[in-house]
């Protein structure tokens, strides 16, 4: 099966937000009421219950108040930081791109969630698992397409091959900078060696709350290729390290106080 992607123009977006509603419905998923922060945006971030979110950005400009907007979730990365982190192989990535985790593995450590450098995973402390989109899966490998892309008015969200959508976008691009959005690009297509998840900016990434140059903590690596591998020995290894110093400290306890003249194991001097 081809490599498959959304597809997200942020500068067809009305934020609808018909896509929340859509990804709620589908994986039958409890609202989660957050306090007014005195914008539009429903919520401050992805939760454990909340797959997906619109976020908005407002600046201003010579021409007054701008709006940006961008649908924020899993990006199914081609090469998954979280997939690496997870200790217990519970995230794992399909044939045609969707990052997914087995739900039975999952123990809640967490470890997926500093690992994304995009901070999508979210715990669940009630059920002691980790969350996030499946670019519903279950529904794309029956034929059908992602609950968000299916409901989407605009035509900002599709669906499909990726070398295809790929193309469209590089024809959107060059069409925005032609017609007043000069900074307008494509993210995703190449950032961390490729992103399942495409945008379509009329800007630069950074004023949609992304980073121009997303990377992947040291600390992932160094668990993935040090600590992991070698995580059986160093148990028994700690174990016998903290064996050798307690002994080791009794040993030249007791001989200090015998050169003192004091009491060692009970004998006196």
């Amino acid at each position: 099966m081809a490599k498959m992607c959304n597809l997200y123009d942020a500068t067809k977006c009305s934020a609808c937000r018909g896509c929340q509603v859509a990804c709620k419905n589908w994986n039958q998923l409890p609202a989660v009421i957050e306090p007014f922060k005195g914008n539009y945006q429903t919520h401050e971030d992805t939760n454990a219950e909340t797959y997906t979110i619109v976020k908005f950005f407002e600046y201003d400009d010579v021409f007054g108040v701008k709006w940006y907007f961008r649908k924020h979730q899993c990006m199914h990365c081609e090469y998954p930081a979280c997939v690496e982190a997870c200790p217990r192989k519970a995230l794992y990535k399909n044939e045609w791109g969707a990052v997914l985790k087995d739900y039975q593995k999952c123990v809640g450590c967490q470890y997926c969630v500093y690992a994304c450098p995009f901070e999508i995973p979210k715990y669940h402390k009630g059920h002691d698992i980790v969350t996030k989109c499946t670019m519903c899966a279950e529904r794309v490998n029956e034929g059908g397409i992602p609950a968000c892309a299916k409901t989407c008015p605009t035509g900002a969200l599709k669906f499909g091959d990726r070398q295809e959508l790929l193309a469209e976008a590089r024809q959107r691009v060059k069409y925005l900078r032609a017609n007043g959005f000069p900074n307008a690009t494509i993210y995703g297509e190449h950032e961390l060696g490729g992103l399942n998840n495409l945008y379509i900016l009329g800007d630069v990434p950074e004023k949609y709350g992304l980073p121009s140059n997303p990377k992947v903590s040291s600390i992932v690596s160094a668990w993935q290729n040090v600590i992991q591998p070698w995580f059986g020995l160093l148990i028994p290894l700690a174990l016998a390290g903290s064996a050798a110093s307690f002994f080791t400290t009794r040993f030249l306890k007791a001989k200090r106080e015998q050169q003192e003249g004091g009491v060692t194991h009970g004998t006196h001097n």
